[in-house]
């Protein structure tokens, strides 16, 4: 009788667990997210591998264009600065991203705030809000740009001037004091058919940024993040078009984008090799170390 009441508490103990495993992350209290953070920072796992994992919890989540914000007591974008109920395409990679160099919740609320940030303090004129211009740079000690080691010598690259002044004002905002002067930046791009033809040189993790092709004050329209899969490569995206989160197979997604006239190409980010090593945590205190 004891041996059955003692296997009926261990199922029941284990199904709790499996539960919980499967439970998509928008499901989750703050303190389960900080156990899995908890739990999975223990495993042998690199930072890319936890971004397919974490990644791959937020599948279903509704998308709203203006999920976070500077949180409560800002002056203008009032929205949190952590939301795991709703997610767009910048906030879906920085949580992901945040989430997978971290190994607690108040981690990776730090770890979050550095990369959306530039030195991880909270504002709107410090918001990383231009993805090749701020976010990339910026966020130099996790990421670089990989295009050209995708695209090899097919790559290209265009030239665009960024204007911070033009977007805050645009915003309704005058106080233009701290704002980053206007900057004429070129980078490099794959046009989509080189982007599929190339598609070997990718890697599991890679952040993709979709380009505007007729736009002279912006490159990224989008972000999005690619995953092998038992199928294949995927593309994996939080997008306005369907409303959600979701994943596609990367010759069928980037199918829709070769004839396009609104964009122009795709650039790629990779986390940085040296960091990219199994079992490793990035604690937001040592941050400003790495950067330098």
């Amino acid at each position: 009788m004891k041996k059955a009441f003692v296997v009926i508490l261990l199922f029941i103990s284990f199904s709790s667990m499996l539960a919980q495993k499967q439970k998509k992350i928008y499901e989750l209290t703050n303190k389960q997210i900080d156990s899995v953070l908890n739990e999975v920072s223990k495993k042998n796992m690199t930072i890319t591998e936890r971004m397919k994992y974490y990644s791959s919890m937020f599948l279903g989540m509704p998308y709203n264009l203006t999920c976070s914000g500077d949180g409560p007591y800002a002056l203008y974008e009032t929205e949190p600065l952590v939301n795991f109920k709703q997610t767009n395409c910048m906030v879906y990679c920085e949580h992901v991203l945040a989430l997978s160099i971290s190994d607690s919740w108040d981690n990776f609320f730090n770890n979050l705030q550095k990369i959306r940030y530039a030195d991880g303090i909270i504002g709107m004129r410090t918001r990383n809000h231009y993805t090749m211009a701020d976010w990339l740079p910026e966020n130099s000690w996790l990421l670089h740009d990989a295009s050209r080691k995708v695209g090899e010598a097919k790559t290209k690259q265009v030239t665009r001037t960024i204007s911070h002044k033009d977007f805050f004002t645009n915003k309704g905002i005058t106080d233009l004091r701290y704002v980053k002067p206007d900057r004429t930046i070129t980078i490099d791009y794959l046009p989509f058919e080189v982007f599929k033809e190339n598609q070997n040189h990718l890697q599991s993790g890679d952040i993709i940024a979709l380009l505007f092709a007729k736009l002279n004050n912006i490159f990224s329209a989008h972000m999005l993040m690619v995953f092998d899969s038992d199928n294949g490569l995927i593309i994996r995206e939080s997008a306005l078009s369907s409303k959600t989160t979701f994943d596609t197979p990367l010759n069928k997604w980037v199918d829709k984008y070769l004839n396009s006239e609104k964009y122009l190409g795709i650039a790629v980010m990779r986390v940085n090799e040296n960091i990219n090593t199994p079992g490793n945590i990035i604690l937001p205190w040592e941050i400003k170390k790495s950067n330098k």
